[in-house]
């Protein structure tokens, strides 16, 4: 029995998975964000919670219906502004936790939030489906059949590869937190500063277009 994808195929996609893994964006920001409010913990979550929402991804682009979303405007759009909506609400309660009275430490976020919190984020970003399905069946074979289990192969690779450089990126910024996180004020700007970088990714994401 043949396996569905050809081993000459998964050399060159690896590499290559890896560069975009590599390459920042909202994902990395994002996890960026939770390691300077909560540390490594939420951050690794945040980012399992992503590599999650790349394995759905993929799914939905092997059954097809990832080309349901991309052909119509109306889909699209409503799950980028889901998206826009959620990360304004991340932005904020970052800025309200991170606004805490004079000598008060502002709070930590709960890492059994991190997760559900990448999750959504990952998912109510169509840009997502839009790279999925630009990118994978680059690499498809139709011939050797089982097209959904070649896109989970793929999108298995995607999702494991942003994991661990996701999470890395979120436990330096958490090492960078922890030496602030003595002082109350430092803690304030440690919100604040989270809060800017989701609502630049809500701003991010509600000007992308289609194309």
């Amino acid at each position: 029995m043949s396996l569905p994808v050809d081993g000459v195929t998964l050399l060159a996609f690896v590499p290559a998975a890896l560069a975009l893994n590599f390459t920042p964006g909202a994902d990395m920001m994002f996890c960026l964000g939770q390691g300077l409010r909560g540390g490594a913990r939420p951050a690794a979550l945040a980012s399992a919670g992503i590599s999650a929402g790349s394995m759905i991804h993929a799914a939905l682009a092997g059954l097809g219906l990832g080309a349901v979303v991309a052909a119509h405007p109306v889909a699209f759009d409503a799950i980028r502004w889901a998206g826009v909506c959620y990360l304004l609400w991340l932005a904020w309660g970052a800025l309200r936790h991170g606004s805490a009275p004079e000598g008060d430490a502002a709070p930590r976020p709960r890492p059994a939030h991190a997760f559900r919190d990448g999750l959504a984020v990952n998912l109510s970003n169509p840009k997502v489906i839009l790279f999925v399905l630009a990118f994978i069946p680059q690499f498809i074979d139709p011939a050797r059949g089982a097209v959904l289990a070649q896109f989970l192969i793929f999108g298995g690779i995607i999702a494991l590869g942003g994991f661990f450089i996701n999470a890395g990126v979120g436990a330096f910024a958490g090492g960078a937190g922890r030496l602030l996180a003595g002082s109350p004020g430092a803690g304030r700007w440690l919100g604040r500063i989270s809060a800017g970088i989701f609502g630049a990714l809500a701003l991010r994401l509600a000007l992308s277009e289609r194309s």
